[in-house]
């Protein structure tokens, strides 16, 4: 399988750089997998699960939004933020959808449309940690 370059950039560090088979990303209209060869585009990140492959191995990464860039045989992902999901803090997250749960009822509007969308990215990186932890 060919490869390609892919750089996973947070404001705290550069989080992923180098060669891979394969990255899921979640976007905002939609998840979608970038493989070599992929045709240039320019895509919003929603926070979700960004799942790296290479040499036949899986990595999985938390992002908080972002942007996306294919381009040249390259991705780059500016994440808002970038923790692998082996280093997140499963009660300090589930503390965060709870919170952000009660605070539902203070929003109205867009805004309330905004907090449940996020809240519902929020439940579903949850979910995926749950679901990895009993493996």
């Amino acid at each position: 399988m060919a490869t390609f370059h892919f750089d996973l950039v947070s404001p705290e560090k550069l989080a992923f750089s180098g060669e891979v088979d394969q990255v899921d990303i979640p976007g905002w209209e939609g998840d979608f997998g970038v493989l070599a060869g992929h045709a240039p585009v320019v895509a919003a990140v929603r926070p979700g699960i960004l799942t790296i492959i290479a040499g036949g191995q899986k990595q999985k990464v938390i992002v908080l939004g972002g942007l996306a860039e294919v381009s040249d045989n390259r991705l780059t992902v500016l994440a808002d933020v970038a923790t692998s999901i082996e280093d997140i803090d499963r009660t300090q997250f589930a503390d965060t959808v709870a919170e952000m749960q009660e605070k539902l009822s203070e929003k109205e509007g867009h805004e309330l449309d905004l907090a449940i969308t996020r809240l519902d990215n929020y439940k579903s990186i949850q979910h995926e940690l749950n679901t990895t932890a009993m493996h």
